[in-house]
Parts: C-alpha cells; sequence; structure tokens
C-alpha cells in the first residue's frame, strides 16, 4: 500500500530524468495532474496526457531535455507530507534557489506556483520543490 502517491510522483519522475528515459508513466488523480500542468507551465516538462486505460487511467508526462542531453529538472523534493504538513501565508512562501527554481503550493484557489500564489496573495501547503 503506498501512503504518498505524490511523492512516488516525484520519485517516478526524477529517476527517469536520471537514466535519461523520455517518458514516465503512473497512476493518475487530480492532484498529480494539477502538479504536471504546473511543470508543463514553467517549462520543466514537454508534454503530458492522461490514458484511459482500466480499472485506473495513467498519466503519461514526457520529459525535457536540453540540447547536451542534460534533464531540465535538476531535482524534486517533496516538502509537506502526510505526517507533517508544511503551510506558509503569501509573504513566507520560499524562494527555490534563488527564483530559478518554483514551489508548488496547494492553496484555497488550486495547485499554483509560487511565482502565481504570490501574485494571487495567497498561502497554502507546500507540496514541492522543483529546480
Amino acid at each position: 500500500m503506498m501512503t504518498d502517491p505524490i511523492a512516488d510522483m516525484l520519485t517516478r519522475i526524477r529517476n527517469a530524468a536520471m537514466t535519461r528515459k523520455r517518458r514516465v508513466s503512473m497512476p493518475s488523480s487530480k492532484m498529480k495532474l494539477a502538479i504536471a500542468r504546473i511543470l508543463k507551465e514553467e517549462g520543466f516538462i514537454q508534454h503530458y496526457d492522461v490514458t484511459n486505460e482500466k480499472p485506473q487511467p495513467q498519466l503519461r508526462i514526457v520529459l525535457r531535455y536540453d540540447r547536451e542531453k542534460q534533464p531540465v529538472i535538476t531535482n524534486l523534493k517533496r516538502v509537506s507530507k502526510p505526517g507533517r504538513r508544511i503551510y506558509v501565508k503569501h509573504d513566507e512562501i520560499p524562494w527555490v534557489l534563488s527564483g530559478m527554481g518554483i514551489a508548488i503550493l496547494s492553496t484555497p484557489e488550486g495547485v499554483l506556483s509560487d511565482r502565481k500564489a504570490r501574485k494571487s496573495g495567497v498561502g497554502g501547503e507546500v507540496v514541492c520543490y522543483v529546480w
């Protein structure tokens, strides 16, 4: 039984990037789709889609690499865990690598990147860091 599906998603992406895989699959959920949408908007992945497989749809992510075949995603870190949730106010949202990376937050307005959360003036649960 998996207790933290978001950590599993981040680990799958991290492992696929380290082994230079082009795509990675995982069971889909609304939260995972929201994280994939943010990764696409911020330019960390190329593409994502959902297959209609039974019994559970699969989320497929196509990773992005630079010209030297180095992954765009250097690392991902799970911040808020099931055993310890981390919440921040809008003025306490952390800067990841001085703005080179992003923090993904679950806010009352939905799942947002740190930049959009600061702009909207909302805080929330810090889900993960990506750089």
